[in-house]
């Protein structure tokens, strides 16, 4: 079992403590240590998953409360303890849930009245899957370089352009879409929201990647959607983007900690319990430095993450860059975690069916989605250079 005595820091006041401690017991009961065996049918899955996830509330986290959520905003510190122990469970879980919440994180924070009344009580309860289609063939961390477009036309938009890497592309209900209004660069982009089964917009490709999940390139062809599917102000999409990125940034970095908090779970565990040349494992001081610098690495994360993550919630407008330590930082110690974890298990530990094996291939995906590690050392050293100026 993963340590929990970090909820006692500041950062988290009762309810945080309590919300973990049930998503606990419900992974425990629900998910129980299946959480990274192989997966069948991932989309049918996924589907599963969420309605699972919504029928308990865990969703909740996802929307405001107006909408069918739990609390008045997104909560930063809960969206993340979620996703850290769900992770800790189960890599498609987090997967779900993280889709939920980033997938209708735009409409949330930027939508109307009526597009949260329609989609938002749908996504708490499962009922909808989400999906945030911001990434493009030839615009990825760069994102005021996207080349799809929207051109009004009376009373609708016209969407032209693809999509690709996109989470829960192929089974999602409706689609947070980027797309360019105006000239060049940042300030053209506008988002939309689109139902999935809006004419013209197509499952061009279906994406298989080391760790099974839904991921897909859309195509858009002379897709029209009405005025009304505009989230927000037109050429405002790259605010509403970063904004949306800014709350869920420190979630990734949370799924890398549960991620590692498995890891070196698993690793003590053998360490205790394999025999070598007369002993343990445990016993090797090489082992020993292993799981000491796991423990660090451990506690060092967790805190870049919920100090980002207390700042948002307390009123902060923007931590991009606290978001980008932690996610930094997170991700890249928790690879490293898990790659001491495989070494411990020795031949066991790349033998496919290990939970060191599948978190491997899980952990791989989070040093490069929503703003890969060399982006966030970037945006830290841009915040770094703009204080000395």
């Amino acid at each position: 079992m993963a340590d929990t005595s970090y909820l006692e820091w500041p950062f988290f006041e009762d309810q945080h403590r309590e919300l973990a401690v049930a998503a606990r017991d419900w992974c425990e009961a629900e998910i129980g240590s299946d959480g990274f065996d192989e997966h069948g049918d991932v989309d049918a899955d996924c589907r599963a998953l969420a309605r699972q996830m919504g029928a308990a509330g865990w969703l909740k986290n996802c929307v405001p409360a107006a909408f069918g959520g739990l609390n008045e905003t997104l909560e930063v510190r809960s969206l993340c303890l979620m996703r850290e122990t769900l992770g800790y469970h189960s890599g498609l879980a987090d997967f779900v849930f993280a889709m939920q919440g980033l997938g209708s994180g735009t409409l949330s924070l930027f939508g109307s009245d009526d597009q949260k009344a329609e989609w938002l009580p749908k996504v708490a309860s499962g009922e909808a899957i989400a999906a945030f289609a911001l990434t493009e063939p030839e615009a990825g961390s760069d994102v005021a370089s996207l080349a799809m477009t929207a051109r009004q036309d009376g009373g609708e938009y016209v969407l032209n352009g693809e999509k690709t890497y996109i989470s829960n592309g192929g089974i999602a209900d409706f689609y947070t879409i980027f797309t360019r209004t105006g000239g060049e660069g940042a300030r053209g982009i506008s988002a939309f929201l689109v139902p999935a089964d809006t004419l013209g917009l197509t499952i061009a490709e279906r994406i298989e990647v080391i760790a099974p999940h839904p991921l897909a390139r859309l195509k858009l062809d002379d897709c029209r959607v009405p005025a009304s599917a505009l989230i927000g102000d037109e050429n405002a999409g790259f605010k509403y983007a970063m904004g949306t990125l800014d709350v869920f940034r420190s979630t990734v970095a949370a799924a890398a900690l549960g991620f590692a908090r498995r890891a070196q779970d698993e690793a003590r565990n053998r360490a205790q319990m394999r025999e070598l040349f007369g002993g343990t494992l445990a016993e090797m001081p090489v082992v020993q430095s292993q799981l000491a610098e796991m423990a660090i690495d451990i506690d060092a994360a967790a805190l870049l993450i919920y100090r980002a993550a207390w700042k948002k919630d307390t009123g902060a407008g923007r931590i991009s860059r606290e978001a980008a330590m932690a996610k930094y930082y997170a991700t890249e110690t928790a690879q490293q975690t898990i790659d001491k974890a495989v070494q411990i298990f020795g031949g066991m530990g790349v033998t496919k069916g290990s939970v060191p094996e599948a978190l491997y291939r899980e952990i791989r995906a989070l040093r490069i989605y929503e703003g890969a590690s060399e982006v966030q050392k970037l945006i830290i050293a841009r915040h770094l250079l703009s204080e000395g100026s």
